[in-house]
């Protein structure tokens, strides 16, 4: 075994993770099968929503004039000369001293500008007392008052949410185009696994990674690519990376300098190792490049260190190839440090805490291989390259798993 000469920085594997992440092409997709996906162009709207004037209120059509100076002492006498229903004729019309019955969402007949609410008057077969008086315009939906023809309704790369769907169902689209989503080549590889959920036999581990990774690409918009565990063997690892259907290659193990750590060497035969030692803890071993312009992460097989350098890289590339933001899709808060946090200058770290009443307590840094510790934590600090850690007191940044 031989050791790293040299660890990037954080600051330069980021660049070339944001340089190497082209935005895909985009794809029609039916409006049904949009929700969640990024948008890829500026969506205008065709017509009006609404694309009639129509009544607010269940009550009666008329014109405003009719009902000036009615009061429940003075009530003023209108003849009602019909009905509409919503999606009924709106080519009736209202003259004065005339009412139509309406209900909320019909169109508004001809001449009325007003409806006045039902519990406003009383009616008697074809008469009606108007108790209350009411402005012109009032209780009356207006041509466009939702959206205009023309109007901008969603912008370029919004990941659409199910409102956004009603929008543009509103406006008659059928069909958006989106950014397409990455198909993500997720390579498991370890002699030693066995398949995730299963009992482990003697001197095997099971398979953790799988399942945690899955889920992640599956958040960050990736399309996932995986069929089964990988074993060390250089010939089945080359043709898993070399899938022609993947936009970017996710590889679990095997990914540092020992013997049987073939990832490094296979990807700097079949393409291009940009970056192998990255200065930072836990996931020190993780490493990135390019197979005929496709990005290829190479993670820790060390759970911690995999979800690790998966959160900084290999995730923000499917984020920034699927059109959506690099930033770490976790919230935030801050909250006071009860233990100080030790790191070294020159190197990143990612320390497991909790938090307790609004108090910092930290977990590790270090056990690369103590999956748990994420699971007992709320989220994680990160010490920057340039710092020797924090003390007790101080105002950290918790970014949270969701």
């Amino acid at each position: 075994m031989r050791g790293f000469r040299h660890r990037t920085t954080i600051k330069t594997a980021l660049e070339w993770v944001d340089q190497n992440s082209q935005v895909l092409a985009p794809e029609v997709v039916a409006r049904s099968a949009a929700n969640g996906r990024v948008l890829a162009d500026e969506v205008a709207s065709d017509v009006n929503v609404p694309s009639f004037r129509r009544a607010m209120m269940d009550g009666f059509a008329v014109q405003a004039v009719d009902t000036f100076g009615a009061t429940s002492y003075n009530p003023l006498s209108l003849s009602i000369v019909g009905e509409i229903l919503p999606g009924g004729d709106s080519h009736q019309e209202v003259h004065r001293g005339e009412a139509i019955g309406i209900m909320t969402g019909a169109p508004m007949p001809l001449r009325a500008d007003a409806v006045i609410p039902a519990e406003k008057a009383s009616r008697q077969k074809d008469k009606l007392s108007v108790f209350d008086e009411v402005p012109p315009e009032r209780h009356v939906g207006k041509i466009g008052e939702d959206i205009q023809q023309g109007d901008t309704v969603l912008k370029p790369f919004r990941r659409l949410r199910p409102q956004d769907l009603g929008v543009l169902s509103s406006i008659g689209k059928a069909e958006v185009r989106v950014v397409r989503q990455p198909r993500v080549r997720l390579v498991i590889t370890g002699d030693e696994l066995c398949a995730a959920g299963s009992f482990p036999k003697q001197n095997q581990t099971v398979d953790a990674n799988s399942p945690m990774l899955s889920a992640l690409i599956q958040r960050d918009g990736g399309e996932l690519l995986f069929d089964a565990i990988t074993p060390d063997r250089p010939e089945l690892i080359r043709e898993m990376m070399l899938d022609p259907d993947a936009d970017i290659v996710v590889v679990s193990g095997g990914s540092s300098v020992g013997q049987e750590d073939h990832a490094p060497r296979l990807l700097s035969e079949i393409g291009k190792l940009a970056i192998h030692g990255v200065a930072m803890r836990p996931s020190s071993p993780a490493g990135m490049g390019c197979i005929h312009h496709r990005p290829v992460f190479l993670l820790p097989g060390n759970p911690v260190s995999c979800l690790c350098a998966y959160d900084f890289f290999a995730g923000r590339a499917i984020r920034l190839r699927g059109g959506r933001s690099a930033d770490w899709p976790y919230q935030k808060q801050t909250g006071m440090l009860v233990r100080k946090i030790s790191s070294v200058v020159g190197r990143q770290d990612y320390a497991r805490v909790t938090i307790r009443g609004g108090q910092v307590v930290p977990i590790a840094i270090g056990g690369a291989s103590v999956l748990s510790s994420t699971s007992r934590a709320d989220g994680f600090v990160i010490i920057p390259t340039d710092s020797e850690g924090f003390p007790p007191g101080t105002d950290v940044e918790v970014l949270l798993y969701g």
